[in-house]
């Protein structure tokens, strides 16, 4: 069943969505932190073994739905919606796939609990506890106010999981879906202290992103802060590839030194922290595909500085195909999409 698109109370649209793979190539083969190992070849060790734990529950919960279950919430891989468009890549702040809540009665018991370890699998343990907290303070918590749906069959071909609702759209597909990471377009927010959050967003799961952005703006000179600070920030859905010849506002990472470019992959670093390996494998690939973290750029936007601090609220990380952007103001939106090919389009 189809529901219209839904926004986040702040007015803000809700976008379309996009595609897959790589990362890092810098002098001296600097890793992400200072004497680590890169984070590609550590995520590709891991993956090979660890088994895709939440793909694996994707199938046992699609053969658990009964007929009538999944007339209302499975789809055809292709499925296209008469108001949305290609339904399983789209990505919004704020929208329901279905009208079916995850914490509602259509559900067994056992059947919500394979939805929560699927979503568990997708986020690293040790920011579950975190993740239930934005859940908590967003939308009344896990399960509520979101719902699940499931594209293809999975066993037979591809297939991906989709949940969505307030500040969250994630995927799991089992590398069903060409070019993309993440499987496709991801969201995630938080509004920890009211609509309009104060300039320290207190209590904020996600502030320590800025932050840490934040600090490498700190340690630029002043004609590299030139550079990165543009007055005027994107929409906040604008997030289709620009490619390999289009103009990326701010600062190129090879204007950086060498330890400015450190902490860089710092940053890049603390963005992928909540995924599971095989996620942050993929952006590794993908980066890699389009030439290295070297060939992003780094904006930092004054529009959207709450308190007028010169903390900069809202910020993009932005390559050939690789666009990561933190707009935290008047709270936390984050847009992701990620793919290893500067022609994948949103929603296609």
């Amino acid at each position: 069943m189809s529901t219209l698109p839904r926004i986040c109370p702040d007015g803000s649209t809700t976008t379309n969505d996009v595609d897959r793979r790589g990362f890092l190539k810098t002098a001296g083969s600097a890793a992400l932190v200072a004497g680590a190992t890169p984070l590609w070849a550590t995520a590709k060790a891991q993956a090979k073994a660890t088994a895709p734990a939440s793909e694996t529950v994707v199938k046992l919960l699609y053969e658990s739905l009964s007929p009538d279950q999944k007339k209302q919430v499975c789809y055809d891989w292709g499925h296209v919606d008469s108001e949305r468009g290609m339904l399983r890549t789209r990505v919004a702040n704020n929208w329901h796939i279905n009208d079916v809540e995850i914490d509602s009665d259509f559900y067994t018991a056992e059947q919500k609990r394979m939805i929560r370890d699927i979503f568990e699998g997708i986020i690293q343990p040790d920011w579950h506890k975190r993740i239930y907290r934005q859940l908590d303070d967003d939308c009344g918590g896990f399960g509520m106010d979101q719902n699940m749906a499931i594209f293809g069959k999975p066993g037979a071909g591809k297939f991906e999981f989709v949940i969505t609702g307030r500040h969250m759209t994630l995927r799991c597909d089992g590398d069903s879906t060409e070019h993309v990471a993440f499987g496709g377009p991801i969201f995630y927010g938080h509004a920890a202290a009211g609509f309009n959050e104060p300039a320290d967003h207190p209590g904020n799961v996600l502030w320590p992103q800025a932050r840490l952005a934040n600090a490498l703006y700190q340690i630029l000179d002043g004609r590299q802060q030139k550079l990165a600070l543009v007055k005027t920030r994107p929409a906040e859905n604008a997030v289709a590839f620009r490619g390999p010849n289009g103009t990326r506002p701010g600062i190129p990472a090879t204007e950086l030194s060498a330890d400015q470019q450190e902490h860089l992959h710092k940053v890049l670093a603390k963005l992928l922290e909540p995924y599971r390996t095989t996620d942050r494998q993929e952006v590794a690939q993908c980066l890699k595909a389009q030439g290295g973290l070297e060939r992003c750029s780094l904006a930092f936007y004054q529009q959207g500085d709450i308190g007028h601090d010169g903390v900069w609220d809202c910020w993009r990380l932005e390559g050939p195909s690789f666009v990561w952007y933190f707009r935290g103001s008047p709270h936390v939106h984050v847009w992701v999409n990620v793919a290893d090919d500067p022609t994948v389009k949103l929603n296609s």
